[in-house]
């Protein structure tokens, strides 16, 4: 399935081995909400990639500090598992924690911890990339 393995690849850019360790569940939490997010595209669609996605959504949000400080080059800023469960649309935690196994508050809470970090390795630049699948940006930052 192809959120198994966006999970496996954001579980090792996390710094896991994405097997039972705290990233790799991280990642696979993560690879589950950008699948969802993706409509199953793998992560692109409508010109866009699930990441854009993403950082719109939080933006729109209220949490446009955050965001854009996960994006930059500075220091990351927290977010907590309530914002991220109020900035999602309706169904989505509950989707992906179906496909993970585990609750929507742990989803949301693994989500407030990890996705700082994911974004910021993925945007290395201080942007998010264009035109890339999420998979394609994962596999950049890991050459």
């Amino acid at each position: 399935m192809a959120g198994n393995d966006l999970g496996s690849l954001l579980g090792s850019l996390l710094g896991g081995g994405g097997q039972g360790g705290t990233s790799g569940g991280a990642g696979n939490i993560l690879g589950a909400l950008l699948g969802a997010l993706g409509n199953g595209q793998g992560g692109t669609g409508g010109g866009g990639n699930a990441l854009e996605g993403l950082i719109g959504m939080l933006t729109k949000s209220g949490l446009v500090d955050q965001a854009q400080s996960w994006v930059g080059t500075g220091e990351n800023q927290a977010v907590s598992g309530a914002q991220i469960a109020e900035a999602l649309p309706d169904g989505t935690l509950q989707k992906v924690a179906q496909e993970t196994g585990v609750s929507t508050e742990q989803v949301a809470d693994e989500i407030a911890r990890s996705l700082p970090t994911a974004v910021d390795r993925l945007t290395p630049s201080g942007e998010v990339p264009q035109g890339r699948s999420i998979e394609e940006l994962v596999r950049e930052q890991q050459l």
